[in-house]
């Protein structure tokens, strides 16, 4: 029996035996309710016995029935501001996708860093890293395959036989790294906002510009370390290689002169970035920068969320002569949205607020207090560790939304600021390298057969590591700036039961 058909019982027995007979808080049968499901959908995201969005939607079923919250409550947390944030930002990217803006984009990169072939891996790895930071992972690498395949073989004509593994590995090792670089770069960060905001109705927001001084500078690291380690394993040429250059050259001239729809659009993504950034007030330490937001009137009313679908509406307003319906994107691409993954996120959010109401959270947290003995150092990087290598098996959108809301209850329990743990275990299941299976880049990257998965798993080992160290060290650094405080357990986070 394949791991799917088992899991696919496996779920729904395991839930009814918990419910059945087990007892994890006498005086709130809703506890082990949740429990129940929790379970259920867990086996069902790890075996991937149905779509993951299928099991997403179980919440809406399965907490009424069970007494955990109602149809309404349930339901409420399918469609909020972080997965209007997402939506708008998707928006953006398949616009830039819709007018080759993002493989122009790509092309200049490459051409930036020169015709060695050093300089070429770290060009696709920047270009794919960047482009990941607001493109999903999966398009950004589909859209730099071909790209590699026309200047690999350039280069490896010339001697250099190892060089298409480090380009292609780089390509699927970059489009991760750049996604945990921004609140909209990969689906985990933006689950970890709005667990952090449900477990903590009365903490900071985690906006785009506050996380973007943790995540960026740990890519800024990222991005060098893996070109280093990949040159290593696999190319130590040296030798100049205008070939190569030609053919970029060459995809560039199709492309043509730069379109008034293209310059149109990278209008668009700067000032969504913008005001991204600078909504709020930015605290770098001794200076702080006023944010635009305050100074409106409703300024308590905006968020990320609210930027992100004023700019995609622009889009769909703004006229062109190159389009059927005179305007640069047309209703067909609201199809094109991953509806898959709001649903997703829905279910993750529905089962972190079950956590919450049913005490879940807190009957977890009193199991795990024994860890508060680790020193946070060593508790944070075995986070760091676990969820790197348990996202090599499993979804890492699903892994976050069954992990942050047990590393939210456990913060409470030993006191600690609970985004020293939730920020490097949600950007941990992101920086899974080893198997194809790990992420959509390594998978697209292993379909080219350009790549073992014996050679994935030689570079990837040690680059897990080094992302666990990485974001660990990161955290203690540069987490004071986004505010994470170390020596003290925040008001905010003294959770009362519900």
């Amino acid at each position: 029996m394949s791991s799917k058909s088992s899991g696919l019982y496996a779920g729904p027995v395991v839930a009814i035996v918990l419910w059945m007979f087990a007892d994890l808080d006498p005086d709130r049968p809703e506890t082990t309710a949740a429990a129940g499901v929790a379970a259920w959908m867990a086996i069902w995201w790890v075996t991937e016995a149905v779509p993951l969005a299928v099991t997403a939607m179980l919440p809406t079923v399965l907490f009424p029935l069970t007494g955990v919250m109602s149809g309404k409550d349930a339901a409420a947390h399918y469609f909020n501001h972080v997965i209007l944030l997402f939506l708008g930002g998707f928006v953006v990217a398949l616009a830039m996708q819709r007018w080759d803006l993002h493989r122009r984009i790509a092309l200049r990169c490459l051409l930036l860093f020169g015709t060695r072939p050093r300089g070429l891996l770290l060009g696709f790895m920047v270009g794919t890293a960047f482009l990941s930071m607001w493109i999903s992972n999966t398009a950004t690498t589909m859209m730099m395959i071909p790209i590699a395949l026309a200047v690999v073989g350039r280069v490896e004509e010339n001697g250099d036989s190892e060089f298409g593994k480090a380009v292609f590995l780089g390509i699927a090792f970059s489009a991760s790294i750049g996604g945990a670089a921004t609140l909209v770069g990969t689906p985990p960060n933006l689950s970890l906002a709005r667990i952090f905001a449900i477990q903590f109705p009365g903490a900071p927001e985690i906006d785009f510009a506050s996380w973007i001084l943790l995540g960026l500078p740990i890519a800024g690291v990222m991005i060098p370390v893996t070109w280093l380690l990949l040159l290593r394993l696999f190319s130590r040429s040296t030798s100049e290689d205008a070939v190569a250059s030609g053919a970029i050259r060459q995809q560039v001239d199709a492309l043509g002169k730069t379109t008034r729809e293209e310059w149109i659009v990278l209008g668009h993504f700067c000032a969504m970035a913008l005001l991204w950034l600078t909504r709020r007030d930015l605290n770098l330490g001794s200076v702080a920068l006023p944010g635009w937001g305050d100074a409106l009137p409703t300024s308590g009313l905006l968020n990320d969320g609210t930027v992100a679908i004023a700019v995609a509406v622009s889009l769909f307003v703004f006229p062109t002569n190159r389009s059927d319906t005179g305007r640069l994107m047309e209703g067909s691409e609201i199809l094109e949205l991953p509806w898959h993954i709001v649903l997703l996120f829905g279910g993750g959010f529905a089962l972190a607020q079950g956590f919450f109401t049913s005490g879940l959270s807190a009957w977890f947290g009193q199991q795990l207090t024994g860890l508060g003995l680790l020193p946070p150092l060593v508790l944070v990087l075995g986070i760091c560790v676990l969820l790197s290598f348990l996202t090599e098996l499993t979804s890492n959108t699903a892994t976050a939304e069954m992990f942050l809301p047990i590393l939210a209850a456990l913060a409470v329990a030993i006191q600690v600021h609970p985004l020293l743990l939730m920020v490097p275990g949600a950007l941990s299941c992101s920086f899974a390298f080893m198997l194809p299976v790990a992420t959509p880049p390594n998978a697209i990257v292993f379909g080219t057969d350009r790549v073992r998965a014996s050679d994935m798993a030689r570079a990837g080992i040690g680059l897990n590591l080094i992302g666990a160290l990485t974001t660990t060290l990161a955290i203690y650094i540069l987490g004071p700036f986004v505010g994470i405080q170390m020596d003290r357990f925040p008001d905010w986070a003294i959770v009362h039961s519900p």
